[in-house]
């Protein structure tokens, strides 16, 4: 679990993912225990991987602890869950624990806070028999690391249920203890160990995780791993003493949580009575005396508390007074806690019972400070109310207000907002930590008024939003959010600890249209540089294009990119931009003209090939000098003189003069990890300058300003090792474009063909080798003077039935033209045939070649399923696989969601539900809708790497409802958005707030 401590093992897609899930040691050594795996740490301090294998009972073990382990593992059980959300110091997750029966009537479990979490939860539990039932939580502690979960005890069928009873005050130092529990996520595993202390401190497993605090922990030698938490610690009359929370990442040593606490929560349960739960808001640590002494202790108090506690080592000093908390100015870092109440107080527990039955109501408490008594009236808080127990998700991210494991953990107060999930409109430069202190100029200094402030702003506008992070609280950031309300919904979750389930509430109701657009006026700033002629205008062509991406699929891996678009017709407001930038139509374009004016805009044509998109503002809009680009018709030549004109990292424009040095048939090199757009066939241009690997966008230009080439960004293959994403920039000829931006222009959108092979050049010598005749060697000699090449048909895309090229084939001509150049190519576009010659096994072969419509090649239609999102497989796809095995194809999941936690995986087909095939998505839908909610189905999936297996998944419409995406293809841009709820089918916003990963491997180019 996220860097938390014994808890679970978390199945992960190593995201958007080799993420801060799993088994990893905190700064200072102390980890949670999550099954599978653990993660121990290496000579230089990094996390590595090493299977655990369970300690084996121990073979010396006497009868009686034979017996008593019998009895026990009927009460254990092994936990799967999931943490549906981002709450609170959680990240959204699944992992799997243990915990064991404390109720066997009413149906209660008990295991750690940090798996029933803060925040949403769904799991199930594994009895010892391999019988399985549904759990919900009850209660999760607000400070402590238990929590209790309930089930249905008539679930259990081929068992009697047995429940351990809570012994905490049998906990004895020596006392010889087993430790039975989920040990690395394996099986049932029993380990030994003795009680070595019973008053460490809490371990702090580092920030923004949980940890729990003011309360002492036990100490024992047992080397638990992965899957442990929440395993009872046993004595041999098989009491449970403890509950396993943590260990120590650099020895064998774990701790154990007292059940003090956790008793008293069952009891109250049990009672029907509400789990009082006080606090002042003061983090408190167990120092020793020595310690004590140099904080000032006196000499008599010293002597007054080892008299009435004559096994105590020490006092309770205040370690952390949470700001403006009840404490706040009365007590300070360092007091020694003499008494509560005329009562000495040196143990957590008690300390913990009076403020638990003084709730609203005061205490008198004495401390010593620099040897000095001081006597304070403090009132006693309700701990609950600065817990969260809902949340709102809205723009895409998830907010509540901050919680008091925040406040103690960073010394602020205990309010304001925190952004649990900074996703969608808020993805700020921080993964996590931020607090929302205003936004369009507005204070929302808790939830409430963080709903009124979203309410009263409209859909597609842009604010201001200043927040800080809470681990660098001291500087205030600002930063310019664009609402979007049209792609998400706008709701409210509330805990219902009845149901074990968070009820939503909608909160967007009429959301407010996005307001009418007025013109506005700017003007270019200049480009001054005498040497580059009428290029110098281009500076009134370029416009920031910036795509905001709701939702991943087709294998993009991005949320937002923003880079540089060239306008090629002003009174049209049509722009060129690369499709590293507008991967799809599935998003929100935003154009900046002269860096001063934003309206919105549109996608208008994808090109299938050559990695460029139009888009397309409304030029009414814009008061300002814009100038569309002169297009040359003509190819730029290699080795000719040319001005780069391209934009930085920092979107400055740069100039160089410079020569072109090569023009070479390019493929980008494919994504192994996950299929994307990648573009293929293309003729690509590099330059003699350095700048032209520092810039993003731009153009090849002469003086004249007439532009020989479009300078883009290519995204390219995936990094494994580090997670980053290659891009390529490379120059494209205008002369390719021009044809089908004419189109364009007549309002006429594109409706290309295509040949839908790969193509690799090979040079003469090779085709000599491969027996191609001297007389189509001569022909290529005098077809082209500069370039002596043939093409290899090096890929076949699959999926089309009608490909008459094989792998291998070597094009000889189309049409009659010996093919030496990939722009002679271009007459594919609006032809349905092509007459080629080829070279095949010995052979020359005359070919009548069908061209693929390109129409439906993008992705017009999705299904999101279980947290899973769904589509046909895209053109990438259909590129790099030698066989479609189903027309379902898992594009991205969620994390929490069922598709995580029964590990559907982004690349994964689904070929079969209960046995039917699922050929296409509308087939697959009408199956598992049928399928009641909650039920256990049977998936049958092919890999990527074309490797069967099935698998079984059980659906979760509360946190993750079935939801459809439609494309209308009669409005530029619109989607269609639908949720099923219990069956029917109703249009409204798509519901999720969690981050969603396309890739099992998420590095820093992520998002």
């Amino acid at each position: 679990m996220n860097s938390n401590g014994d808890g679970a093992n978390s199945v992960h897609d190593a995201d958007s993912d080799s993420s801060s899930q799993g088994n990893c040691t905190a700064p200072n050594g102390y980890k949670r225990i999550n099954s599978g795996v653990s993660i121990n740490s290496d000579i230089h301090g990094n996390c590595k991987q090493s299977t655990k294998l369970p300690l084996p009972t121990s073979t010396g073990d006497s009868i009686e602890w034979q017996k008593t382990i019998e009895n026990v593992v009927k009460s254990v059980v092994s936990i799967r869950f999931a943490q549906v959300t981002s709450f609170d110091c959680e990240s959204a997750l699944v992992s799997e624990a243990t915990g064991f029966v404390v109720d066997s009537v009413r149906g209660i479990i008990m295991t750690n806070r940090h798996v029933v979490g803060a925040g949403p939860f769904t799991g199930f539990a594994i009895f010892d028999n391999h019988e399985e039932c549904d759990v919900q939580p009850i209660y999760r502690d607000p400070v402590h690391d238990f929590g209790l979960l309930r089930f249905n005890p008539k679930a259990i069928k081929y068992m009697k249920l047995v429940a351990l009873t809570l012994r905490p005050d049998l906990a004895k130092v020596g006392a010889e203890i087993r430790v039975i529990g989920n040990d690395a996520g394996e099986k049932l595993s029993i380990l030994s160990g003795f009680i070595s202390r019973l008053d460490r401190n809490a371990p702090e497993y580092g920030d923004l995780t949980y940890n729990d605090f003011n309360t002492e922990y036990i100490q024992a030698a047992a080397s638990a791993s992965g899957g442990s938490s929440g395993s009872p610690v046993v004595n041999i009359d098989g009491f449970a003493v403890a509950m396993q929370a943590g260990g120590s990442n650099e020895s064998s040593t774990d701790y154990f949580l007292p059940l003090y606490r956790g008793l008293r929560a069952l009891k109250c349960i049990q009672n029907e009575e509400q789990i009082a739960r006080g606090t002042i808001q003061v983090q408190w640590l167990l120092k020793p005396f020595d310690e004590c002494r140099r904080l000032g202790l006196t000499t008599d108090t010293e002597y007054k508390i080892r008299t009435e506690f004559p096994e105590g080592i020490g006092m309770l000093v205040a370690e952390v007074i949470v700001p403006e908390g009840p404490s706040d100015g009365m007590i300070e870092e360092g007091d020694c806690l003499v008494s509560v109440n005329d009562e000495h107080v040196t143990k957590f527990v008690r300390l913990d019972e009076i403020l638990d039955s003084s709730v609203g109501q005061e205490i008198k408490i004495v401390i010593q400070r620099g040897g000095v008594n001081l006597k304070k009236i403090i009132s006693v808080g309700d701990l609950h109310a600065i817990t969260p127990d809902r949340y709102v998700e809205v723009t895409g991210a998830v907010f509540h207000n901050v919680s008091y494991q925040i406040a103690r953990q960073h010394v602020i107060p205990a309010k304001g907002v925190y952004i649990a999930e900074p996703a969608g409109s808020f993805r700020l430069d921080k993964d996590r930590g931020w607090i929302l202190e205003s936004i369009d100029n507005q204070k929302t200094p808790d939830l409430d008024s963080f709903i009124k402030v979203m309410q009263s702003i409209r859909d597609r506008q842009f604010v201001v939003a200043t927040c800080r992070n809470v681990q660098d609280i001291h500087t205030s950031n600002s930063a310019i959010i664009y609402i979007d309300r049209h792609w998400t919904a706008f709701r409210m979750a509330v805990r219902n600890d009845k149901t074990g389930l968070w009820d939503f509430t909608d909160l967007g109701g009429d959301s407010l249209p996005p307001a009418p657009l007025k013109p506005q006026s700017a003007r270019f700033t200049e480009l001054n540089n005498n040497n580059i002629g009428k290029a110098a205008n281009l500076v009134r062509s370029f416009v920031k294009v910036s795509s905001v991406i709701p939702l991943k699929i087709a294998g993009f891996p991005r949320s937002r990119r923003v880079g540089q678009g060239l306008v090629v017709d002003a009174e049209q407001g049509l722009v060129v931009v690369a499709r590293s930038i507008v991967p799809y139509d599935l998003c929100d374009i935003v154009i900046t003209v002269a860096d001063s004016i934003t309206i919105p805009g549109q996608v208008v044509f994808l090109h299938p090939l050559q990695g460029w998109a139009v888009v397309s503002y409304d030029p009414s809009l814009v008061q300002a000098p814009v100038e569309a680009a002169l297009l040359s018709e003509e190819p730029i030549q290699s080795n000719s003189s040319t001005i780069f004109m391209g934009f930085n990292n920092n979107l400055r424009m740069v100039v160089a003069r410079t020569t072109v040095t090569d023009i070479s048939t390019t493929t980008m090199p494919p994504s192994n990890t996950i299929p994307r757009y990648r573009a293929t066939n293309i003729d690509a241009i590099t330059v003699d300058t350095v700048l032209s690997n520092q810039c993003g966008s731009g153009v090849l230009v002469d003086t004249k300003g007439v532009v020989g080439a479009l300078w883009l960004t290519y995204l390219g293959e995936r990094n494994n090792n580090t997670g980053r994403d290659s891009e390529y920039r490379v120059g494209l000829s205008t002369s390719t474009i021009v044809p089908i931006l004419d189109k364009v222009r007549r309002n006429e959108i594109p409706k290309l063909r295509i040949l839908d092979v790969e193509l690799a050049v090979i040079q003469m010598s090779h085709a000599r080798i491969r027996g191609v005749s001297e007389e189509w060697i001569r022909k290529v000699e005098e077809a082209d003077s500069e370039r002596h090449q043939l093409f290899l048909v090096w890929k076949v895309v699959s999926g089309n039935e009608s490909q008459v090229l094989e792998e291998g084939d070597v094009i000889l001509s189309v049409n009659g033209k010996t093919l030496t150049r990939m722009s002679e190519l271009d007459m594919m576009y609006d032809k349905d045939e092509l007459d080629m010659t080829v070279f095949r096994k010995s052979q020359e072969v005359q070919l009548k070649v069908p061209t693929v419509s390109t129409e439906n090649l993008e992705i017009d239609y999705i299904v999101i399923w279980c947290g899973a999102v769904l589509h046909e497989p895209h053109h990438a796809v259909r590129q790099q696989i030698r066989k479609l095995h189903s027309g379902v194809y898992v594009a991205a999941r969620m994390r929490g969601s069922p598709a995580f936690q029964y590990y559907i995986a982004p690349t994964f087909f689904i070929t079969h539900v209960n046995g039917k095939p699922t050929p296409d998505l509308k087939t697959f839908l009408s199956i598992v809708s049928k399928i009641p909610d909650n039920t256990y189905m049977r998936l049958r999936i092919v890999t990527y790497d074309d490797i069967p297996f099935a698998n079984s998944i059980k659906a979760n419409t509360h946190y993750f409802p079935t939801m459809e995406l439609v494309k209308d293809r009669k409005t530029p841009g619109k989607w269609h958005q639908f949720v099923y709820d219990n069956g029917e089918r109703q249009e409204k916003k798509i519901e999720f707030a969690n981050e969603i990963e396309s890739l099992d491997i998420v590095g820093p180019d992520a998002e």
